[in-house]
């Protein structure tokens, strides 16, 4: 047995759901953050594992979820410029703008490029001279130090025809808007993994405070979020508002500085749109002064508007954790992961896609139907 294997065997994770079932005396409501979280929690089952107490809602934990319709708008808008090249991520490709997505702008000529990383949208760059590459740089604190470390090195070989729509946000100030909203219902949170390997577990710590919380920071393998599980049950029951970090392998208390560096040396805090959740303050990263060189939207003179969600469209109640994707008139019905409507059903770590596609549930909800969470 590898070390991996070692994270999804029976013989570890038997015991914390016996554990968990062990120790649940009361309802608890549990928010997973990341959208990888709820992914692995939908691949290996876990919802099915956990007793009725144990209520799982999912976050706004993913980034391409979250980008509002009106940046997809202006990343259309490039790719249908002449000369210009927008290279993505390629689950941002399909997401559906107010009109259009990337996909269709490339279906009728556009020039979208899929790429692994933002090195890669650079390197299109030094191959593609006499056009302007775009990379749309969504993504929360575990993707923006690469994206930094792109531009410092853009700037270091002074390339000339490299851009970016700087969209990146910051965890802390979304959960501390979910959390002061009366109507979100939340004992404790999933901390995710990656975005603490950045940021450290100390960044929950006002979190619990201010809102007697308890929180977990957990990995994605089934016995780190089943520990995760089990470490915020124990919390509760016991009263314990404080951040326990189940993930020490990978998250430090302070987290990663040289990574925190990278950001704060290329971008700084503005306030920012999160889709289903409106405008955060200080939540969102733009270019520094002297990194405005690469701001598309001052280069090509793109046009960011505010624009409103698909008519029907959940996702923004599903981001904030009041309802569930079978909920969604749309869901199942119109809205699939073949012809998504809303970025929660496009998105790998969407919450819709993953209840597409590990549930049951492939419609929407009737009165008469319920849904194991």
């Amino acid at each position: 047995m590898n070390w991996i294997e070692g994270f999804r065997s029976q013989e570890v994770t038997a015991p914390l759901v016996e554990e968990i079932n062990r120790s649940v005396r009361q309802p608890v409501r549990l928010m997973e953050v990341c959208g990888t979280h709820t992914m692995s929690i939908f691949r290996h089952g876990i919802r099915s594992l956990l007793p009725d107490e144990v209520q799982l809602l999912s976050g706004p934990g993913c980034p391409v979820c979250v980008t509002p319709a009106g940046q997809i708008d202006a990343f259309v808008q490039a790719a249908d410029m002449e000369k210009v090249i927008v290279a993505t991520f390629g689950d941002l490709i399909r997401v559906p703008g107010s009109s259009r997505s990337l996909a269709q702008a490339r279906a009728q000529g556009a020039r979208v490029e899929v790429v692994y990383s933002p090195m890669d949208a650079l390197a299109l760059a030094q191959q593609h001279q006499e056009q302007t590459v775009l990379f749309p740089a969504i993504g929360f604190e575990t993707t923006v130090p690469a994206i930094a470390a792109t531009l410092l090195q853009a700037k270091r070989m002074a390339v000339k025809n490299f851009v970016i729509v700087s969209a990146g946000k910051t965890m802390p100030q979304a959960l501390e808007t979910l959390m002061a909203d009366p109507q979100l219902q939340v004992d404790g949170l999933l901390c995710p993994g990656h975005v603490s390997a950045i940021i450290g577990s100390a960044a929950y710590q006002p979190l619990a405070e201010k809102y007697g919380l308890a929180c977990a920071v957990a990995g994605f393998e089934p016995a780190d979020i089943l520990a995760g599980i089990l470490t915020l049950v124990r919390c509760i029951q016991q009263k314990q508002a404080t951040v326990e970090n189940c993930y020490t392998r990978a998250v430090s208390t302070r987290g990663n500085a040289r990574a925190l560096h990278l950001i704060n040396e290329v971008f700084e805090p503005v306030d920012s749109e999160w889709r289903g959740l409106g405008m955060i303050a200080a939540s969102g990263l733009q270019l520094r002064p002297s990194y405005q060189c690469f701001d598309a939207v001052q280069r090509l003179g793109l046009d960011v508007q505010s624009v409103p969600d698909p008519k029907g469209c959940c996702c923004g109640e599903i981001l904030k954790g009041r309802v569930l994707p079978p909920d969604c008139p749309l869901y199942g019905r119109g809205c699939t992961p073949l012809q998504p409507i809303g970025p929660c059903m496009v998105s790998n770590e969407g919450t819709c896609a993953a209840f597409y596609r590990f549930s049951e549930v492939k419609r929407p909800m009737q009165a008469s139907d319920t849904v194991s969470s």
